[in-house]
């Protein structure tokens, strides 16, 4: 049960982290990101770099300009747990690093993330959807427009990105929901979205499983950096989460030094604005680390 009029004022981030030592479209390395943090005064920042791909066929354009290749990218997530759990141990004292990682949503991606589970033992999971059946939606508006004609249209194209996040949900059960309506990205119309019947049963559906499993939602505040009107989530699906008691809170979901903390605050505040009154829920873990970073 959420507690009320406890709106928290610390600085947190639950979607944070991305670096340019283990992200191909970020900048930057991970400790410079962490002082960034610290600096900035950040009670806990949950680092969750994105996991790799399956295969060579879900690279980016920017990981095969730089010559990478699944397995290359896969020995460079091992030294990005490497490095977390260095740097959890060695700032300790001076922040709270939870050590994770963003799954993706595509053909053996939850066979995959389940293994890297058991591999890294990762603090939590953030489930994170950036393709839907397959097609990229958040790298260009090409691939988005693809993604909806590939589905039937845009209405189609919205309830299987709701489909497959449940699926995210029931199979994966990971701690915490990126960007739960990122399938907006590249609509104009999206608000017209909300009030589609099927559509508007989906949100409502996959908003009741993960208030069944005490999830928490990401409300990310990186679409406001981007030069959105409003974070993720849109204003009546926060209200409709708000009302299911879910808990939210914000991530930056940054990708450089000078990303890291924007919009922060200003989310936090949107928040209370709507009536949330939460604490800010730290994710139940898939294993526990002492503060020194030992198990």
């Amino acid at each position: 049960m959420i507690e009320r009029n406890v709106m928290t004022t610390e600085l947190v981030s639950i979607h944070g982290g991305h670096s340019g030592q283990f992200c191909s479209h970020a900048q930057d390395s991970l400790e410079e990101i962490v002082l960034r943090y610290i600096h900035k005064g950040f009670a806990w920042v949950g680092i969750t770099e994105h996991m790799p791909p399956v295969d060579d066929r879900f690279l980016y354009p920017e990981e095969l300009e730089a010559g990478l290749d699944a397995a290359s990218i896969a020995r460079r997530f091992d030294r990005y747990f490497a490095e977390g759990r260095r740097l959890q141990a060695r700032y300790a004292g001076a922040i709270d690093l939870l050590i994770g990682f963003e799954t993706e949503v595509y053909s053996g991606a939850m066979a995959k993330a389940r293994e890297l589970i058991e591999a890294y033992q990762p603090d939590y999971v953030l489930g994170g959807i950036h393709h839907v059946d397959d097609i990229a939606i958040d790298y260009s508006i090409e691939e988005y427009r693809r993604a909806a004609d590939a589905a039937g249209g845009i209405e189609a194209l919205y309830c299987r990105y709701f489909d497959q996040q449940l699926e995210l949900i029931e199979t994966l059960s990971p701690g915490v929901i990126a960007h739960f309506d990122l399938i907006r990205i590249f609509d104009p119309d999206y608000r017209q979205r909300w009030r589609q019947p099927a559509i508007a049963r989906r949100i409502r559906r996959n908003l009741e499983r993960i208030a069944q499993r005490r999830m928490i939602l990401d409300f990310n505040v990186a679409a406001l950096r981007k030069g959105a009107d409003e974070p993720y989530l849109s204003e009546p699906l926060l209200g409709q989460a708000i009302a299911m008691q879910i808990p939210l809170v914000p991530g930056d979901d940054s990708h450089s030094a000078d990303m890291a903390g924007a919009f922060v605050a200003e989310g936090a505040e949107l928040l209370r604005a709507a009536g949330y009154t939460g604490r800010w829920r730290r994710p139940a873990g898939y294993h526990r680390r002492s503060p020194d970073g030992a198990l």
